[in-house]
């Protein structure tokens, strides 16, 4: 199984090099200065209206794009400011704040640069041509989820036939994210020519490619501005070019890259649930202030057990920062937990999105009534929250890693009953 990047000094590139303008744009988005407060007021107004109208967040998306926010992650050598794993969650907690869906649909496309990014520092230049593309305005979106494949990633219900410069993909793929956007979209199928040894291919097919169609699938719960469509591939060629890797499934598949998805894909969904859940506190203790009752002379922020469960939240937001920041500082930094990376990458991105809807869910009790209201924000808020506890790696995945890690016991065991 891989490690992780080398360690490395936040915005150090390889090649040690970078103009003096390069670095200035690296500060300011570390700093959090690359988003302005007043586009993020434009992102936290527009936010309900995505969600009611169902609607991709195409001025949110242009303003970020303008604004370089797209390619946070890509290094210096190639026009970015190449910010770590650790600096983009920070700039992600602080979108979600204000526009959750947003952030979580962009998280798609900085995760794959991510890993791009994260590969090529530590020499591997196999995807170097997805930070070339990345800097020239290519948009990459996720094709990983499957109905009734609830490891994503390590196994897939795709097919992917090895032909001639390629391979050709079948198979239904769901919540992508981007789907109006997308010009690169990265999959993964199973290779099962050789039945005693099958492989999962990951490849990224490009927009004008042939051999599939797109359904519009997405009228859901939360998180309806991602606009994540269902994409159905019908015998989809994609030449070897733009096939990143052919791995054993399962734990066994485990490589660089496909730890480096887990890492900037994970800690990336838990900073956007952290950051909903930080906005969640604030719009709770705002009503607790403003909020009377019949019972008590002074707002319901004076009530014994309204402050207990307002004690409850932040406590629960107080375990969440540092627990991510400690993960993504330690990958951003080359900390070598060998084979506990999956486990303490899961475990991460569990404890966050399950805290994080807790304190949604206690700040509702707060808010009363008022608070499944549309107009009072709060109801979009626990709808989004509650995606969180689906997306990958969901619940029974994530212990099963970490119970399997803590015991010693390989990850692609089987259990034996009798």
């Amino acid at each position: 199984m891989a490690t992780v990047p080398e360690a490395r000094s936040p915005n150090q590139s390889s090649d040690g090099g970078g103009s003096q303008k390069t670095r200035s744009a690296a500060s300011q988005l570390s700093s959090g200065r690359s988003l302005t407060d007043e586009m993020l007021a434009r992102f936290d107004s527009r936010a309900a209206t995505y969600d009611r109208e169902n609607r991709f967040f195409d001025q949110d998306f242009e303003e970020l794009r303008a604004a370089k926010y797209l390619v946070m992650p890509v290094p210096e050598k190639f026009g970015g400011p190449g910010l770590s794993l650790a600096e983009v969650c920070r700039e992600q907690r602080r979108l979600a704040y204000h526009a959750p869906a947003t952030a979580l649909a962009v998280n798609m496309h900085l995760y794959w640069v991510g890993v791009a990014a994260d590969l090529w520092r530590r020499g591997d230049k196999s995807l170097e041509w997805m930070l070339s593309d990345a800097a020239a305005g290519e948009i990459f979106a996720a094709g990983h989820a499957e109905s009734g494949n609830d490891i994503p990633v390590l196994l897939s219900s795709a097919k992917a036939e090895r032909v001639d410069g390629g391979y050709r993909f079948t198979g239904r793929k769901q919540f992508g994210s981007l789907t109006p956007v997308w010009t690169r979209f990265g999959l993964h199928g199973m290779n099962t020519s050789d039945p005693t040894h099958p492989k999962v291919v990951h490849a990224f097919m490009l927009r004008d490619n042939s051999g599939y169609l797109i359904k519009e699938t997405w009228d859901v719960l939360g998180m309806r501005a991602t606009r994540s469509d269902d994409t159905v591939l019908e015998n989809a060629f994609i030449p070897d070019r733009y096939v990143a890797r052919v791995v054993p499934p399962g734990g066994a598949g485990i490589d660089a890259f496909v730890l480096s998805v887990f890492a900037w894909a994970l800690m990336g969904f838990a900073n956007v649930y952290y950051g909903l859940a930080k906005r969640a506190l604030d719009r709770t203790i705002a009503a607790a202030k403003s909020k009377s009752s019949l019972a008590l002379s002074r707002s319901m922020a004076y009530h014994p057990e309204i402050q207990h469960a307002i004690a409850q939240m932040v406590i629960a937001l107080e375990s969440i920062g540092p627990h991510l920041d400690r993960i993504a500082d330690d990958w951003s930094n080359g900390v070598d937990h060998g084979l506990e990376w999956p486990s303490k990458i899961f475990a991460a991105k569990y404890h966050a999105v399950e805290e994080s809807w807790r304190v949604v869910d206690l700040g509702l009790d707060i808010a009363g009534g008022h608070g499944i209201f549309r107009s009072a924000g709060y109801e979009r808020l626990l709808r989004d929250a509650r995606l969180g506890r689906i997306h990958p790696a969901n619940a029974f995945l994530t212990h099963e890693v970490v119970g399997k890690t803590a015991l010693g016991i390989s990850l692609d065991e089987q259990p034996r009953w009798g």
